[in-house]
């Protein structure tokens, strides 16, 4: 197993226990935190390991991150879809 893949283990195990403990604004800050730390992993496993590996620890966070990732398709819908004019 490469170290790429052992991070991605790690921040897989961060992301579980951070997302046990209690929070008063719902997790954002935190989901916040580990996006900025997970685009950059993300980058180095597709770097190490290739884009099939890549695209599974994609899928691998945002499993994990489903909730912003939610908002970031709703928003690309309404930034895509047309004005309602009567």
């Amino acid at each position: 197993m490469t170290f790429s893949l052992i991070l991605a283990c790690l921040w897989l195990v961060a992301a579980n226990v951070l997302a046990m403990i209690p929070s008063k604004d719902n997790h954002w800050a935190r989901a916040y935190g580990l996006i900025a730390v997970g685009i950059p992993l993300l980058g180095y496993v597709t770097y190490e390991n290739g884009p099939w590996i890549g695209l599974l620890a994609l899928a691998a966070g945002m499993s994990i991150l489903r909730w912003p990732v939610r908002y970031l398709f709703a928003w690309i819908k309404r930034q895509f879809s047309r004005p309602d004019t009567n």
